[in-house]
Order: C-alpha cells, then sequence, then structure tokens
C-alpha cells in the first residue's frame, strides 16, 4: 500500500515548500533565461525595427541600449534587496515588471512605448544574481553548483537560441511575432516562480540606501550611454570625453560613499579581498573581448557581397551562425562543475581565456571562408561558457552566504559595462575604416588583434591574483 503524501497548505503550494531539487533547479535556470530572452529580442531586430516604425538605425539602436541600461542600474538594487527576507516577492515582482513590458512590444503603439517596454524588459537582467542565491540557499552543494554554472551559461550562451528563433519569426509573422515570443517566455517564467520558487531564509530585512542608488543610476547610465553610443564618439568627441570622466567621478565618489555607510547599496568592502576584486577586473577586460568578438563575427558575415568580404547572411541565417555559440556555451558550462573539484576556479577562468583568445586568433587570420568564422563562433562559445561557469565559484568562495545576490550583482553589473564597451570597441575600430558605406577589411583585423590584446591583459590579471591554487577554490 503506497504511503499517502503530505499535505501541503497553500502557502506552501504557492511558495513552492518541499519542491523536489531537481524541480527548483529546473526552474531556477528557468528564470534565468529570460536575461537570454532580453538578449536575443534587441541586436538581430534593430534594422526590422528601424524599417516598422520608420526611424533612423541609431534610434533603432536604442532598443537594445535601453535595456541594457535598465538592467544595469537595475541588478544592483535586486540584489540588495533580494538579499533579504523578501526574494521571492521580489524575484515576483520583477517577472510581473518584464511581463508587463513585454505586453508593450507586442501591441502596435508608438516607438516611445516600445522603448518603455524594452527598458521593463530590461529589468529582468538583475534576475541572475537572485536565482543564484536561490540555488546556494535552497540546494545541497552539487546541485547549488552545476545550477550556478548553468546560470551563468544560460545568459550568454542563451542567445544562441534566440537569435535565429527571432529572425525566424521576424522573417515569417513580422516583428510582433518575435516579440511575442518574447511574452510567452516570461509569462510562463512568471507562473513557474509562483508555483515553485521557495521563500528567501528567515534574515534581517536590508535596508535600500537611496542616496548610493540615485548615485550609482546617475554614473552608469551616463557611462553606459556613452560607452555604448559609437556615434556619440565619432561626431562628439568632445562631449563624449567629458560625459565619461564625469560619469568615472560620480563613479569613484560613490564607491567612497559606500565603503562609509553601514547598510550600503553594494558592500564594496567585498571588493578589498583579492580574488573578488581580480575576479571582477578580469570580468571587465574578459567581458570587453568576448562581446567584442561576437559582434565582430556577427556583422562580418552579414555584411553583403559588394564590399568585396562577407558573406551577406539574412538576419535568420546569421543567427544560425550563433547555434555553435550556444552549443558549445552550455557544454562548457556543463563540464566545469566536473572539474572544479580537480583545478582550482583561477586555473579554470585561465584555461577558458586561452580558449576565447584562440577564437581571437583564429578570426585575425583567417576568415575567407564560412567555415572558418564558424568554428570561431564555437570556439567563442565554449571559452565564454567556461569563463562564465568559473566565474562565479571564485567569487562565492570569498563572499558570505548572505552576500550572494549582492556580490553577484557587482559582478552582473561589470558584466554588462565590459560588454558595453566591447559593442563600442568594435563600432569604433570599424568607424575609423571605412570609407564609404563599408569598413574596409582591415579594420576587422585591426579590431580582432586589438580584443587579442584584451584577452591577454585578461590572463596577466588572472595570473597576478594572489590565491591558492588548491582543487575546489
Amino acid at each position: 500500500m503506497s504511503t499517502p503524501r503530505p499535505h501541503r497548505t497553500p502557502t506552501e503550494r504557492a511558495s513552492g515548500t518541499g519542491s523536489a531539487p531537481r524541480v527548483l533547479a529546473g526552474v531556477v535556470v528557468f528564470v534565468g533565461l529570460v536575461v537570454a530572452v532580453v538578449g536575443s529580442l534587441g541586436a538581430p531586430l534593430i534594422t526590422v525595427v528601424a524599417e516598422h516604425y520608420r526611424v533612423s538605425l541609431a534610434a533603432a539602436q536604442w532598443t537594445l541600449t535601453i535595456a541594457l541600461l535598465s538592467g544595469a542600474i537595475a541588478t544592483p538594487l535586486l540584489g540588495r534587496i533580494g538579499s533579504g527576507p523578501r526574494r521571492r516577492t521580489v524575484v515576483l515582482t520583477t517577472l510581473a515588471v518584464v511581463v508587463a513590458g513585454s505586453i508593450l512590444t507586442v501591441i502596435p503603439l508608438p516607438f516611445t512605448l516600445l522603448l518603455i517596454g524594452r527598458a521593463a524588459q530590461g529589468v529582468g537582467l538583475g534576475l541572475t544574481a537572485l536565482m543564484m542565491a536561490t540555488a546556494r540557499d535552497h540546494l545541497d552543494e552539487s546541485r547549488s553548483s552545476r545550477t550556478i554554472a548553468l546560470l551563468s551559461v544560460a545568459s550568454t550562451a542563451g542567445i544562441g537560441i534566440g537569435y535565429p528563433l527571432a529572425g525566424l519569426l521576424t522573417d515569417l509573422a513580422g516583428i510582433r511575432a518575435a516579440y511575442a515570443l518574447g511574452l510567452a517566455v516570461t509569462a510562463a517564467a512568471l507562473v513557474a516562480a509562483i508555483r515553485v520558487l521557495p521563500p528567501a531564509p528567515a534574515r534581517p530585512a536590508n535596508r535600500v540606501d537611496l542616496r548610493g542608488a540615485l548615485l550609482l543610476t546617475v554614473a552608469l547610465l551616463a557611462l553606459l550611454i556613452v560607452i555604448s553610443q559609437a556615434d556619440l564618439w565619432h561626431h562628439h568627441t568632445g562631449l563624449a570625453t567629458a560625459t565619461l570622466v564625469i560619469s568615472l567621478l560620480l563613479l569613484a565618489v560613490w564607491t567612497v560613499l559606500q565603503a562609509r555607510t553601514d547598510k550600503p547599496l553594494v558592500d564594496v568592502r567585498l571588493l578589498r579581498h583579492p580574488a573578488v576584486a581580480a575576479a571582477n577586473l578580469a570580468m571587465l577586460t574578459g567581458g570587453v573581448g568576448m562581446y567584442l568578438l561576437l559582434s565582430l563575427i556577427t556583422r562580418y558575415i552579414q555584411t553583403p557581397a559588394a564590399a568585396g568580404y562577407g558573406f551577406e547572411l539574412t538576419t535568420f541565417q546569421a543567427g544560425l551562425v550563433l547555434v555553435p555559440f550556444s552549443l558549445f556555451g552550455f557544454i562548457a558550462g556543463r563540464l566545469l562543475p566536473r572539474l572544479q573539484g580537480k583545478l582550482s576556479a583561477r586555473t579554470l577562468l585561465a584555461a577558458s581565456t586561452t580558449i576565447v583568445l584562440a577564437a581571437f586568433l583564429l578570426f585575425a587570420l583567417a576568415r575567407g571562408h564560412l567555415a572558418e568564422p564558424l568554428i570561431a563562433m564555437g570556439i567563442l562559445g565554449f571559452g565564454v561558457g567556461a569563463f562564465s561557469a568559473a566565474m562565479p565559484a571564485i567569487i562565492m568562495t570569498a563572499t558570505p552566504r548572505e552576500e550572494t545576490a549582492s556580490a553577484m550583482s557587482v559582478n552582473q553589473v561589470v558584466r554588462s559595462v565590459g560588454f558595453s564597451i566591447g559593442s563600442a570597441l568594435g563600432g569604433l575600430i570599424l568607424a575609423a575604416h571605412t570609407t564609404q558605406v563599408f569598413p574596409q577589411e582591415a579594420g576587422y583585423t585591426t579590431a580582432a588583434w586589438a580584443g587579442a590584446a584584451t584577452m591577454t591583459a585578461t590572463l596577466l590579471i588572472i595570473a597576478a591574483q594572489r590565491r591558492s591554487d588548491s582543487p575546489g577554490r
């Protein structure tokens, strides 16, 4: 006779208390995929958005930039609030905001409201750190390590699925169909989170440092705008330089204030730990290189034959080129947790950086046949996946459990800034090598070597990290 299942109260069913670890791990990763969906609905649709709304390409670029901006601003706020007992409420509210933003992108409304919808979707970029904290609190050490590694990869490698799917839906049924994909996924994530996500462990509630939040918002807003808008540097160099200097000064002031605040928005004192400081610096320089190569390959393969190079691929075909990136990134994310007991996290991070460097060298030296960018994209995906999976282990080794969300939020913001710089750097180098319509092919070579230099710098930062190389650390 079978043993009856224990009765669960409505509160337990709603909160997910008692959910099987496998189910909880799956939902945590699925919620993290919202980040990938937000990313996949940006870059591949810029040209279509410009045509559909009859705006310039520069204006359409804001559908990508504004999501990145809102995500960078929301991430530390969500990380601080979600570190306390209200994490479940914070996650559900954030998902509801993302769903509301997704609705705005689907309904035929003016372009301004589309941007508001994309900004609301960008708030979901802060979910990754909260899901990492959930995994660390509610899963055993082995499953938690695997889940956190997958979360690190999902937000990056997931674009290899989102890009071609968004491109295909746009080609078949228009841009609304692509945005409807985002609505469907985010709504499903909200329902899954309501049913499964458990409440956070009982901890004192964190007071939000409103002064720090406001200052960080202004500083990041100025910084990410100036580094993500290549046209600003090309046509208004003085204004761009002044904005960059002011934003960096504001970040310096914010850092000093956070160090002197009893309950800071971000505990910057954690950055005093050499491992955490080196990991975030490596994330910044590595992020510059990784996104630079991703954008270079994507742009190169879509260049019309009239330029004398490139392969003139459609949006959907270019999205398919990202499939190797996604596939090998996922493989790396699954492989890394098995190696963490044998090799130090620093060794794994250095190895993944070397792999990305190899992808740069391949693209710099050989790209005359489509197979070569495809191989470079696969190598890049494996390197990015391994890098993303190894990074949390370094930070969390030196971070108290209750500060997981806050510490990983800082790392996510650093990654966003690095990605933005990488995107802007590629645009600036190619613009400098553009004489008529398309950049000269030499511009891609120059950009590739610049990226290789950033990955070499990342290797030097990792090598200088003063930490033990004992296995599992």
